[in-house]
């Protein structure tokens, strides 16, 4: 048997976001998604798909069924909102869950993850978590869960977000949190159907940070990040030279980072594990 998967990554950015990130340099979301499963799983296929486009065309039954796995991206939409451009996504979750097909995401797919199974999200009533999630920390079910094999029980992510989770659905597990949001990672069975994710952004690497940064520089100052544009673009700067010159040590310094943060094969850790420890025995099971 091939242990080569086919990946289908949901991109859930509307054409208006995407559109922002290219114009600041970043890359879309499903792009970076196909970059980091591409590394993790070589050899993999993937295939991108925008269900928040008018008309997009998604996979269901049998469709979704020729998919050993479902990456999910973050997106700029707002899950607990009643919007066109949401409720599709929610309701392919949802088909998702029921096709039984492994999932793994970050972001927003945390959050719909657990909307689709019967939990709730809302604004986090501390605001913004942007840049990098301090002190990530594994709870017992998350040291003993193998998404999270290898990893340290304690770490730091690229994150970038506006609402958390509020409530679980019922056969949710809250694998990780920090002091700022209460649910950084999450595991959820729904259906007969598994998805993993994490509220952080294991895709992102220092170049990805600064250009979303240089996209938010207004929404940064206006929230009290920075107090004002210069010093916003300052830190993109900062994050830019890093990731051009990762030696240089005084701006790890200055950034409060380490291989948590420069590693990727630490960064995406959960990644890997995602499609060694669920997908590919689940393609096992299937075939």
């Amino acid at each position: 048997m091939s242990q080569n998967p086919r990946f289908l990554v949901v991109d859930g950015y509307a054409k208006e976001g995407r559109d922002g990130l290219k114009e600041g340099g970043a890359s879309t979301a499903g792009d970076l998604y196909v970059k980091m499963l591409e590394t993790q799983s070589p050899g993999a296929k993937c295939d991108i798909v925008y269900p928040a486009d008018p008309g997009a065309s998604l996979p269901s039954g049998a469709g979704l069924e020729q998919y050993d796995g479902i990456a999910w991206t973050g997106s700029s939409l707002t899950v607990h909102s009643d919007d066109p451009k949401v409720v599709p996504q929610i309701e392919f979750a949802k088909a998702a869950y029921e096709a039984q097909v492994p999932s793994f995401g970050s972001c927003w797919a945390a959050q719909i993850s657990v909307v689709a199974a019967g939990g709730a999200c809302a604004v986090n009533p501390k605001d913004r978590e942007m840049g990098f999630a301090r002190k990530i920390s594994l709870t017992p079910e998350g040291r003993a869960h193998p998404l999270f094999e290898g990893k340290k029980s304690v770490f730091d992510a690229f994150i970038s977000h506006d609402d958390e989770i509020t409530h679980l659905p019922p056969n949710g597990q809250i694998l990780a949190s920090n002091d700022w949001t209460s649910v950084q990672a999450v595991s959820v069975t729904h259906k007969g159907g598994v998805f993993w994710s994490v509220q952080y952004h294991p895709e992102y690497d220092l170049h990805e940070m600064a250009r979303l940064c240089y996209c938010r520089k207004q929404k940064l100052v206006d929230k009290g990040f920075f107090t004002n544009l210069d010093d916003a673009q300052k830190f993109v700067d900062m994050l830019e030279a890093l990731h051009q010159d990762p030696s240089r040590k005084d701006l790890w310094w200055l950034l409060g980072i380490d291989h948590d943060i420069m590693n990727a094969d630490i960064r995406q850790a959960e990644v890997k594990n995602w499609i060694e420890r669920l997908v590919i025995p689940t393609m096992a099971r299937r075939r």
